[in-house]
């Protein structure tokens, strides 16, 4: 692997509950390397775990640059569960550790795709991926959120959250207690079980991982598209759950006229119907979101505060 002595290099980070990204930059913000490693959500995984992630997907940013590891002028850790004063303290302490003298920003995830996704840095950012989350920011830097509690206390519109909804939309149907689904089929055969009392052991017994729930989002947009019912409405339920929360943070922030809206994750990017059934959810709440842009690299956002951070430093 080539150095390039005496090459100055910005890292962004995004880390998230199912990846984690790293970009490289120049000083100037443009991409040198990119580079993935496992899940760096501290609340899920463990700081030590998180942190061995983010090392990970930063090794690997080098190596897709050709370039050999060296300490970066300045760093951004934009990072899911991120959100208390003890959240900062436990990662700070993790950077000052393994990243010494580097001057560092940690910020939750949802800044990224603020950074990224927003004109001028203010609006609305929310995330469905595994999890999901709402951050706002106002012209004055106030900030505001909804949702983003985990998986058992809240994630509404998360692919977690869809992908519940379709298993118990299979069981419910194989019980005869609603009507019947082609969810049934898809979600069968992506396990490879032949009926849907077998979804108990797969479930409970092999303790199938939040992310692979989560995974089952695709299976019902397909469904969805191809006019399945149940689908549609497991997708508008969580287009539903979504704008509840944009409408939530705009209230709490008091903002008003169009509002920039900057989207990212994979199931609300990815899902063409999940996104469309969330815009017509926020219009019918009377939310003026203009422009809306979907994020599909956020940690494009933490290049840019690493940027801000090191012209400030």
């Amino acid at each position: 692997m080539a150095s390039i002595p005496g090459l100055s290099v910005l890292v962004g980070v995004d880390g998230g509950g199912t990846k984690t990204i790293a970009l490289l930059s120049d000083l100037h913000g443009r991409w040198l390397g990119r580079g993935a490693g496992g899940p760096s959500n501290y609340q899920v995984v463990g700081a030590e775990t998180a942190g061995d992630s983010i090392r990970q997907a930063i090794r690997a940013a080098f190596a897709d640059a050709k370039m050999e590891a060296c300490p970066p002028r300045a760093i951004c850790l934009g990072l899911s569960g991120v959100d208390r004063p003890e959240d900062y303290d436990a990662m700070r302490t993790w950077v000052t550790e393994h990243m010494p003298n580097i001057p560092a920003v940690i910020v939750n995830d949802a800044m990224l795709v603020l950074a990224a996704g927003t004109p001028e840095g203010w609006g609305i950012a929310m995330i469905s991926g595994t999890g999901s989350i709402v951050y706002g920011r106002d012209r004055e830097g106030r900030m505001a959120r909804a949702d983003g509690w985990g998986y058992l206390l809240g994630d509404e519109g998360s692919g977690y959250a869809i992908g519940l909804a379709a298993l118990r939309a299979v069981m419910r149907a194989h019980d005869g207690r609603a009507p019947q689904t082609a969810l049934a089929r898809s979600v069968l055969e992506h396990w490879s079980l032949a009926a849907p009392p077998d979804l108990v052991h797969q479930v409970y017994i092999e303790h199938v991982p939040t992310r692979e729930i989560a995974a089952l989002g695709a299976l019902i947009e397909e469904a969805a598209a191809e006019g399945d019912a149940v689908a549609q409405d497991i997708l508008r339920e969580a287009g539903h759950q979504l704008a509840l929360a944009v409408n939530a943070v705009v209230r709490k922030l008091e903002m008003a006229g169009p509002i920039p809206c900057a989207q990212a994750g994979s199931v609300i990017v990815k899902g063409r119907l999940l996104r469309q059934m969330f815009l017509d959810s926020a219009t019918s709440l009377g939310l003026q979101l203009d422009p809306v842009t979907p994020v599909p690299e956020p940690a494009q956002g933490a290049v840019r505060l690493a940027l801000r951070l090191m012209a400030e430093g």
